[in-house]
C-alpha cells in the first residue's frame, strides 16, 4: 500500500486534488469513485468487491480506475473515511448541543447511524485507522467536548478516548448484526426463536439461578435489538456519570 499516496487523496481538499497518475483524460471523479465502492459494499454487506466489479458498476475498464487510485488497499481508506464524515460533527465555531453530555450523545447516535447504514464498516480495523478528515473530525470533536469541563489534560484525553472505543465497539456490534442479517435474510429474533428448545430442553435453572431470577422477574422482557440499544445507552450514560462525578 503507498501511503502517503493514499494521505495525498484522503486529504485532497488541502490544495490542489491530485489529478489521476496515468491514462486517458479523466471521465470520472474520484468522489463517483469512492460512492460506488460504497454502494456496492452496501448492497454486498461487505466491502470485498474487487477492482473489476468496482469498474463494472462504473462502466468502465478496470484500468480507468487505476488512473484514481493505486488499488484496492487505498480505495478501502477512501471508502472508510468517507463513511465516517457522514457523521457531519460540528467543528469549531458551529452551533452545539447545550451541555458536554448532549455532545457526547450526538457523536454516539451518529456514529451508530453511520454504522447501521454501512455495516461492513465493523470488518474494518480501528486498531489502526485511517488517518483522513472523517475519523480527525470524530476525535476533534470529541476532544472539544471534554477539555474544558474540568478534567486534567490526561483525564481529558483518557476520557475522550474512553468513550470513541465504547461508542465505536457497540456500534461494530451493531452494524454485525445488520451484516449477518442482511446476508442470511434472518432477524436475529427469528434466529434465537429458532433456539426456543436450548431454553426448554437444555438451560439447566439449578446452575444458572442468577439467570433464572432475572428471567422470571420479567429482566429479559424486551427483543434483542432493543435489549442491545438499552445496553448500550445505560452503559453510555454511567460512563458519563463517572466522568462528571470525577469533575465535581
Amino acid at each position: 500500500m503507498d501511503f502517503e499516496r493514499s494521505l495525498d487523496l484522503l486529504w485532497r481538499d488541502k490544495g490542489e486534488t491530485p489529478q489521476p497518475t496515468r491514462g486517458r483524460k479523466p471521465k470520472l471523479t474520484l468522489d463517483k469513485v469512492i460512492a460506488t465502492a460504497v454502494a456496492l459494499a452496501d448492497a454486498e454487506g461487505q466491502a470485498t468487491g474487487s477492482m473489476s466489479q468496482i469498474a463494472k458498476e462504473l462502466g468502465v475498464g478496470t484500468m480507468t480506475l487505476y488512473t484514481y487510485v493505486p488499488g484496492k488497499a487505498e480505495l478501502l481508506d477512501l471508502m472508510v473515511d468517507s463513511v465516517l464524515a457522514e457523521r457531519d460533527l460540528p467543528g469549531p465555531g458551529d452551533p452545539l448541543p447545550d451541555g458536554w453530555r448532549e455532545q457526547v450523545r450526538l457523536y454516539a447516535d451518529r456514529t451508530l447511524t453511520v454504522f447501521r447504514r454501512h455495516p461492513w464498516i465493523q470488518g474494518m480495523s480501528m486498531v489502526r485507522p485511517v488517518l483522513g478528515p472523517g475519523l480527525m473530525a470524530g476525535q476533534e470533536y470529541l476532544i472539544a467536548t471534554v477539555s474544558d469541563i474540568g478534567l486534567a489534560p490526561r483525564k481529558a484525553a483518557a476520557a475522550a478516548n474512553g468513550i470513541e472505543v465504547y461508542v465505536q465497539a457497540n456500534a461494530a456490534l451493531t452494524a454485525e448484526t445488520a451484516q449477518v442479517e442482511q446476508q442470511t435474510g434472518q432477524s436475529t429474533d427469528a434466529w434465537w426463536g429458532q433456539r426456543s428448545v436450548f431454553w426448554e430442553k437444555y438451560f439447566d435453572v439449578d446452575r444458572h439461578p442468577a439467570m433464572t431470577r432475572m428471567w422470571e422477574s420479567g429482566g429479559y422482557d424486551v427483543d434483542t435489538c432493543e435489549a442491545v440499544d438499552e445496553a448500550f445507552v445505560f452503559g453510555l450514560e454511567r460512563m458519563l456519570d463517572g466522568i462528571e462525578a470525577l469533575v465535581s
